[in-house]
């Protein structure tokens, strides 16, 4: 970690800093010797961040974005922030537009009202504003939101994110644990280009940092393009499993996927939760999800923030190891 005391004086605040983005994050800007204030509606569930950076340098507080004085008082006084606040599925009063749309223009709002130097909206490949998706549309809506109230908001798009906490390859990794063939929804042949959590926290703190270009919508891919079933045999050569890759087309897709979560709302939580699909995660797969040729002929990527990408071969391994039959100790057994 650098030294925290280099940059104390500059705060940031980070909506949805307790989620698998947003730890990140904050990590990142704890390392650069930043207060980090995390916004998130329960400042109890996020106290674990306080050990991302010496005392009293991470402090959680409470916000919500459909009360904006509560969001108001969050960005109080910072002079970055990031809005990495993000649904899989609609809950209650959690819908897509509450919280991609509508709280992302009251967080863009509080941060101009504030005089924020710099804002981060982390968003997604793939947002489209006309898109015939809900969860799609509602992304694509969020950036306009965001940049109609702050318009030299930087805007990140990162295809599908990997890391330890992820909802991703840990899916593949469950699946195989659990059935003898592992589904590839989609068809399986959907191009991903899955990028480092990390890396997209270290891109945030560039362009809060005014390493990006104001305004811009910058693209984050890793350094590989995977199909869908490329990514599972990566999963199933790392943790040691002959599983069947059996190609699901979107139709029959999009069924299980609203079985799954159908499943899921009549256990009220019980069914696992790396089992359970939504909808609008298969809809993800009925297009490529990588960098667009015209953000790299644009440098509006990551190394365009001086973020050198990792691949996920070099990082799955150590947090999927908990998949192999006998864990951390297969070496030991085969040894």
């Amino acid at each position: 970690m650098s030294d925290p005391t280099t940059e104390t004086s500059r705060l940031a605040t980070v909506f949805g800093g307790s989620g698998f983005v947003g730890r990140h994050i904050v990590r990142a800007l704890a390392r650069r010797g930043w207060r980090v204030r995390v916004a998130v509606r329960r400042p109890g569930l996020a106290m674990f961040l306080q050990t991302t950076g010496v005392v009293g340098q991470v402090l959680p507080v409470q916000a919500n974005l459909r009360y904006p004085a509560s969001v108001a008082a969050a960005v109080a006084g910072a002079e970055m922030v990031v809005n990495a606040v993000g649904v899989q599925g609609e809950k209650g009063a959690q819908t897509y537009r509450a919280v991609h749309v509508e709280g992302a223009k009251t967080i863009a709002t509080a941060a101009k009202k504030a005089g924020v130097e710099s804002l981060v909206h982390v968003s997604g490949i793939g947002a489209d504003a006309k898109s015939v998706s809900p969860y799609i549309a509602s992304k694509g809506l969020g950036e306009a939101a965001t940049l109609d109230q702050f318009p030299n908001a930087v805007i990140l798009r990162p295809s599908v994110v990997f890391g330890p906490e992820d909802d991703f390859f840990n899916r593949f990794a469950a699946l195989a644990r659990v059935f003898p063939v592992v589904p590839l929804f989609g068809g399986g042949q959907t191009r991903l280009q899955p990028v480092y959590a990390g890396d997209v926290a270290l891109a945030a703190a560039a362009a809060l940092a005014g390493g990006a270009r104001q305004g811009a919508v910058y693209e984050l891919g890793g350094p590989e393009v995977m199909t869908l079933r490329e990514i599972a045999e990566l999963v199933l050569k790392t943790i040691d499993r002959r599983r069947p890759l059996v190609g699901v087309p979107l139709g029959p897709s999009r069924l299980i996927a609203s079985l799954t979560s159908f499943m899921s709302k009549a256990t009220l939580g019980r069914f696992p939760k790396m089992l359970t699909t939504s909808r609008d995660q298969v809809d993800l797969l009925a297009a490529d999800n990588v960098v667009s040729e015209k953000a790299e002929a644009e440098v509006r990527v990551l190394r365009g923030l001086g973020v050198l990408p990792q691949a996920p071969d070099a990082i799955v391994g150590v947090y999927l190891v908990r998949f192999r039959r006998t864990g951390q100790y297969e070496a030991q057994r085969s040894a």
